[in-house]
């Protein structure tokens, strides 16, 4: 594990709205349930079964289903290397944390595919920490933020967690969270190593790793639709996006990432059919009120009155503008959440000035 301001290693870690099956090449490793405790983010982490199966490989193993995983990655993509000009040019997301360490770390993969890893680990360690930071910006509160970081460094390989790095940055989210137990909106005094301050700091300096630019994921994902074409004409069936077909080869692309779906839905470039962008943005509607859904049912469950806004600002802040554009979250939307936990937490506050407390506001409201 290195320091964010470098790479910083992954795991699996999005929001209830980009989280989703992944297509068949993907690991399936996380699982996603909004939290609306100590300021309301959405976390993600490993299932304890996906993490015991994962450690249950010997690295070497890890190591060879790498090397195997992105020579398929780049032959589909008809690419000899998944950097162009010092981005991302291949989609590394079907890589687990392990392998992508692995490809990170091991000099069997040469100095563009380990920078390619070093890309994506620092990718995904932002996306896990933009949802919460965002609530962080608009409360204030800085310990669902720090708490998204645990959760975070735990999830990854044991080879990972046995690096001085990783023990450093562990160390100094402990030390956080217990600071902020007496002061939650002061952000806490934890050295260097601290990688919530450091990605904080990249955001503010604007240094934060971009996302991989639109039109290539348009490409990579009109390269994917054609090959599920070819694979289901193969099999001498034709193929539909009808799910109740008893003739032809359906195409589900509900477990495509919600950026490659997004590429579809908007069609910038004209590379995709009016049925291929409906379907995905079909697919983006059904994610998009999984979300909301999801978001709404954690909040009913928490005894902040704020949370449901909460959960709104995160998924709102984890999604790339694509994404939201996509998904119909206008920045009007954004407000109206922001403004609706305001105006709420305005109204706790009053009521417990009042002689009450937030228990009883919330019994008052009818919850």
């Amino acid at each position: 594990m290195v320091a964010v301001s470098a790479t910083y290693p992954s795991a699996s870690y999005t929001t209830a709205y980009s989280q989703a099956a992944k297509p068949a090449t993907t690991a399936a490793a996380a699982s996603s349930t909004p939290t609306t405790d100590d300021s309301a983010a959405t976390s993600v982490t490993l299932s304890s079964e996906a993490q015991a199966a994962l450690a249950a490989k010997d690295f070497a193993t890890v190591l060879a289903e790498a090397h195997a995983k992105l020579a398929a990655l780049l032959t589909e993509a008809g690419r000899s290397t998944p950097l162009e000009t010092g981005k991302l040019a291949v989609d590394l997301s079907s890589l687990d944390q392990r392998e992508l360490f692995a490809m990170a770390s091991d000099d069997s993969f040469t100095s563009d595919e380990q920078a390619a890893a070093g890309l994506e680990m620092q990718r995904r360690f932002e996306n896990a920490l933009s949802g919460p930071a965002g609530v962080a910006q608009v409360t204030g509160n800085f310990t669902a933020l720090y708490k998204a970081a645990a959760a975070y460094l735990d999830s990854l390989g044991d080879e990972e967690k046995a690096g001085a790095d990783w023990i450093a940055g562990r160390a100094a989210i402990t030390e956080g969270i217990k600071q902020l137990q007496s002061d939650p909106k002061t952000l806490p005094d934890t050295g260097d190593e601290d990688p919530v301050q450091l990605y904080l700091a990249l955001v503010d300096a604007g240094a934060a790793q971009q996302q991989q630019d639109i039109a290539d994921v348009a490409s990579s994902a009109r390269k994917s639709l054609d090959t599920l074409y070819a694979d289901a004409i193969a099999n001498g069936k034709a193929p539909t996006f009808n799910s109740k077909t008893t003739v032809g080869t359906y195409i589900d692309i509900s477990g495509l990432a919600s950026r490659t779906l997004s590429a579809i839905a908007l069609n910038t470039d004209d590379k995709f059919s009016a049925a291929e962008s409906a379907e995905a943005k079909a697919a983006l509607r059904s994610k998009s009120g999984a979300a909301l859904l999801a978001g709404f049912h954690s909040a009913a469950k928490s005894s902040d009155p704020t949370a449901f806004s909460q959960n709104i600002i995160s998924i709102y802040s984890s999604m790339s503008a694509e994404e939201r554009q996509a998904a119909g979250w206008s920045d009007q939307f954004y407000q109206t959440a922001v403004a609706s936990y305001e105006s709420t937490s305005k109204l706790t506050q009053m009521f417990a000035e009042a002689g009450g407390d937030s228990t009883g506001f919330m019994s008052w409201m009818g919850k």
